[in-house]
Formats: structure tokens, sequence, C-alpha cells
């Protein structure tokens, strides 16, 4: 079986809107060849989110989840296009999953694109200087500080982060599979997440953990 390199996957995904596993299952199947992926993508219905990218979606739902009698809560518009879709229970239960991920995940934006500029040459700054006392060559900083960034948004982006009942997919890749399925452009507008006495020094517990177990019921 032909190796399959991040770079294969990473195109047909780019080329078909389709998620990263099943990117990388097309490509496995058909022995690393892209057109033929593509076509193995289309015939399983995942090749279809990429077309739907320039819709208008402007229905949807606000899902409300609130954690451990109301120390975490969570507030979510994901949009849709029609209001037949947003009254399904299949759309609900994916609202439903991306808040209890919120939850348990914290994110603090949703894209690369919303991270301020301050606030990611900040980081950049402390990435570089980390990798100078690490001793590192100069030469070879800025790439470790470019990799190093390309995490930070895999911490703080909604759309970049893994899914915690399943860290094989990424949020977007959900995102494009239920677009796929759905047949509908699918959207998740914004969010906000409070947590009970945030900002205030106080005994740390592992809210993800119990998020996780409520996910999981």
């Amino acid at each position: 079986m032909a190796e399959i390199s991040a770079a294969q996957v990473k195109e047909l995904r780019e080329r078909t809107g389709a998620g990263m596993m099943d990117c990388k299952k097309a490509l496995n199947e058909v022995g690393g060849d892209m057109d033929k992926a593509i076509d193995y993508l289309r015939e399983k219905g995942l090749a279809a989110a990429a077309k739907k990218e320039g819709r208008i979606a402007a229905e949807g739902v606000v899902e409300a989840y609130i954690h451990g009698g109301g120390r975490i809560g969570v507030l979510l518009e994901v949009n849709c296009e029609t209001d037949f879709v947003a009254n399904t229970d299949d759309f609900k239960q994916f609202t439903r999953d991306i808040a209890l991920h919120i939850a348990a995940a914290k994110p603090l934006y949703l894209t690369k694109e919303e991270v301020p500029a301050d606030v990611l040459e900040h980081e950049k700054n402390i990435l570089k200087a980390q990798a100078l006392n690490e001793g590192k060559p100069e030469k070879i900083v800025e790439k470790m500080v470019e990799g190093r960034i390309s995490k930070y948004y895999k911490e703080v982006c909604l759309l970049e982060q893994e899914f915690v009942k399943d860290p094989d997919k990424t949020i977007n890749d959900l995102v494009l599979e239920k677009t796929s399925k759905i047949g509908e452009r699918i959207v998740i507008r914004r969010f906000t997440r409070y947590e009970m006495g945030e900002g205030i020094e106080k005994r740390q517990e592992d809210f993800a953990a119990e998020v996780m177990k409520e996910m999981n019921r």
C-alpha cells in the first residue's frame, strides 16, 4: 500500500471540502491517486460540502448549555439554510455536541483569523524567547515558532480544535461532514462561554472531565 503524505491529504481536503479522515481513507483506498480519490469521495457523498460554501445560511438555532449546576454556561449560534433543517433532531444534536465541546475545551476564538494581531504577536514573542532559551540556533527559531503557533491555534480556536468525543476529527471536519450529510451549508457563527468565578483565584476542578462524562451518557 502506498504511503499517504499529509500534503496529499491536505490537497484532497482543499479540493473536495471533505473531512481529513475521509480524505486519508479515500487516498488509501485508491493507492494515492488524487483523481480517483476525488471520485471515491463524490460517490460516497462526501465531496459536496465545498460546493455549498457560497450559499447563504441565515436560519439555525441558538443553543444554550448549562453545566454543573450553573458553573459553566455556553451560548452558541449555528446557522443553516432552512428552518426545516434547523428543526431536525440531527441538527439539534450537532449544535448540542458543539456546545458541550466548547464547555469542555474552552476555545477563546472561533477561527484563526479572529485572533487579535497584538495577541498573536505577543504569543510569537514568547515562543521565540522560549526557543532561544532552549539553545536552539537562530536560523531555525522562526520555523519552530511557526510550528508552535499552529499548535496554539489548535488550542484556542474552536474550528481548529480536536473534537473532544473524537480527537481524530477537528470541529471544522465535523462542520464539513454535517454539511455533506444534511445537504445544506452549516456555519458556526459565534459563541460565548461563561465559567463561574472566571478570573478569580480559586480551587481548580477538572470541568473537562465532568463535561465528557455528561456527553457519554
